[in-house]
Formats: C-alpha cells, structure tokens, sequence
C-alpha cells in the first residue's frame, strides 16, 4: 500500500504526514487494518524498541468542578455517581503513589479537579511532588492541576514537578461545542507556559465525542505545532449523568486507525495510551502497544482500569519490556540540550465538515450495535477511600 510506505519513511525520517495523508489513514477499511498497525508499528519501534513506560495517575481532588466540560464526570452539574472528595494530604498521596511504583510505574501523574489552583493549592501540591520524590528515588513527577496562573508553572517547576498536563482534548474549531467556560486559546497558553518554565509538556486529545475525521486530525497537528513530549489519547469514557452520556461512536479498530494516526503525525513523541481504552479497545488492547509507548497502569481518575497485574502481563505476552527509572523515555534527539526535552505526561481521564485544506471528513462509522454500560465501572478504590488502589 503506497500510502503506508510513504508515511513509514517519513516516520523513519521524523518528517511530518501531509492532512490529506493523515485523513486517509482514518480512512481506511478493517481489512487493511492490520496492515495499519504493522506500518505505525515499525515507526514506534524505531524511536522507541519494545519499552512501554507505566504512569501512574493520582486524583489528589475529585468532583465537583466549576468548568462544564461535557466529556467530564467531575464537570459543573454532573449527576455521574463518582467519588468526591477534597484534597488528599501530601502523605496520603505519597501512600496512594508508592502503589504504582511498587506496581512498575515510571511516572507519577497529580491530578485535581478545577478550572485551576490557587497559590494555596500549589502550595499543597508542591509538599505532595517533595513527598513523593523524598520516598521514591527516579521518580517523574507530572502536574495536571487545570489553567495555570503567572508564576505558578515557575513554582511547580522549582517544587520538583518534572512535567505538566493540559490536553487540547478537541480541534479549535469544535471546541466550544464541549467547553463553554474556558476556550482552546486558555488551554494553548498553560501548556506554553508549562514549557517556559523548563518542565516536560504533556497535551492530548480525547476520541470518541461525535467529532469528524478532520477534527481529529486538527487537534493532532495543533499538538505537533505545540511540540508536547508526551501526547496521552484518551477515548470518551460515557459516564451517565453527563451531556455525552450517550456518545458510543467508537469501535476497537477505529480506536487503532486514530492511535496510528497520532503515531504517523508524532513519530518521536511519547504516544500514551489514555482513559477508556479498556471500554473501547477491549480485547485489541496488545494490538495497541504497538502503536503506542506508554500507558497508565490500573485506575483512572473517576473510572476503574484494568488490574495492574492485567496490564504487566499484556506488555509481556505481546512481547513488550517495562520500561525502568534508569531509561531515558524519548530519544536522543529530543532529549534537553538537542531542541527538546526529556519526558511527558497524563490526561485526565477521558459533524461532517471538510478540513481547511478541503479534504472531506471520513464518514464517522456507526456506534456498536449495543451501548456496553457494563464497561463503564466508576472508581470506588483508592485515593479517597479506605480500600487498596489497583495497581
């Protein structure tokens, strides 16, 4: 397929697809799919071998947040049964870190809900980053605390933090039809800030929110415009009591036809592998990893994963490594010093135009014959609660 060799050799060569390539790669039949995943394959295995790195995600506060994004079960009246708390003291949160550790993650990823902290609050992130590092020699540390305020990327930075979350999540175009609050620009300029203050940029996309093929490939090109070290993709996690609810558009092998698109369009970039990929993905979970480098290891933020030993055991039934702290994640090249810098970071998770360029969208294929409600299971484990995490 000329189309697969072209993108092979620029991802060899880390040149950039064209849209229209990138287009057509979502473009492309279930029997070609295999093929699909055998070409981003080699692409990863280039810049990557067999290693996936593990992160680790820690919802240091969960609920009740004044943003109104759609896809979101914390959002401003969200009527999703999940788990509510305030913020987890520092050695709380170590504790709930030093579960993923111990479980093979390389990366510890603080969450908290809100449209972003107060100095306060990165007061109390930056006792938990020094927790943490203090109680686990090598450790990454990645941030995800919402839109940053002046300064506030700089103390995060001095504190330890390692890297900073914030996701474009959607194209430009169609992102005040799931965010009324805050605007694409808002979150562009957080993740800009991030990187002024020296720390490792970390922005994704969620999938599966009824957007067209060309939506998908604007918010992976603004990404690779943004130059992130890490680019975690998420699929919509449909948690009941949220606008998108009802939004079942995924099927497993679309799933990977977006994975590899990311791949193709990010050769060289941490690609993880996000919220939702137990839902969607299901049993295709090992085609995926080799597409992707990096993966979160047991629960989510508001949702349950997979059982971390589940997760070790994919990686090494599908002939994959574990990625150790003594291993540097991105390639020489992109590495500080070479024009880029050294790791990346988590998510949060979870119409029909034509592209700017005027290639039509790929016609978005029908959601599953049935809506699998029973793979949507909140998170009842963990920070916030008296039971062992899952990791």
């Amino acid at each position: 397929m000329d189309l697969l060799n072209t993108l092979v050799d620029k991802g060899l060569r880390r040149e950039l697809p064209t849209r229209e390539e990138a287009l057509a790669v979502l473009a492309t039949s279930d029997d070609e799919l295999l093929d699909v995943v055998a070409a981003a394959g080699k692409v990863r295995r280039q810049w990557f071998g067999r290693r996936v790195k593990l992160n680790y995600l820690v919802n240091l506060k969960s609920g009740l947040c004044p943003e109104d994004c759609s896809y979101c079960s914390q959002r401003l009246g969200s009527k999703a049964e999940i788990l509510k708390y305030t913020w987890l003291k520092p050695d709380d949160a170590s504790k709930a870190a030093a579960a993923g550790v111990a479980g093979g993650a390389k990366r510890v990823c603080l969450v908290a809900s809100g449209r972003g902290p107060t100095d306060r609050d990165v007061d109390r992130v930056s006792e938990t980053i020094s927790a943490i590092k203090e109680q686990n020699e090598g450790i990454e540390v990645c941030a995800c605390l919402g839109l940053l305020s002046e300064g506030q990327a700089d103390r995060l930075h001095a504190a330890g933090a390692d890297a900073y979350n914030h996701n474009l999540n959607t194209s430009e175009a169609t992102y005040g039809d799931i965010c009324t609050t805050h605007d694409f620009s808002d979150r562009v300029s957080t993740v800009q800030q991030a990187q002024a203050a020296g720390m490792s940029a970390c922005s994704g996309l969620i999938a599966g929110m009824g957007e067209s093929d060309a939506d998908l490939v604007d918010v992976v090109f603004a990404l690779r415009e943004l130059d992130p070290d890490s680019v975690p993709v998420n699929f919509l996690i449909p948690f009941e009591g949220t606008p998108l609810g009802k939004e079942w558009n995924l099927t497993p092998q679309r799933a990977l036809r977006i994975l590899a698109m990311v791949r193709f369009v990010c050769p060289d970039i941490e690609v993880r592998l996000a919220g939702g990929r137990e839902v969607h993905l299901r049993s295709l979970q090992p085609l995926a990893l080799h597409l992707v480098n990096s993966i979160f290891l047991g629960d989510y933020l508001t949702s349950e994963g997979q059982a971390g030993k589940d997760d070790l055991a994919m990686i090494a039934d599908a002939g994959f490594e574990v990625e150790g702290t003594d291993t540097t994640t991105l390639p020489e090249h992109r590495r500080p010093g070479c024009g880029g810098a050294d790791t990346a970071e988590s998510g949060c998770a979870e119409s029909g135009c034509a592209s700017d360029d005027g290639a039509p969208a790929a016609t978005i294929p029908a959601p599953p014959e049935e809506t699998r409600r029973d793979l949507v299971s909140v998170r009842r484990r963990g920070a916030g609660t008296e039971l062992p995490p899952n990791a």
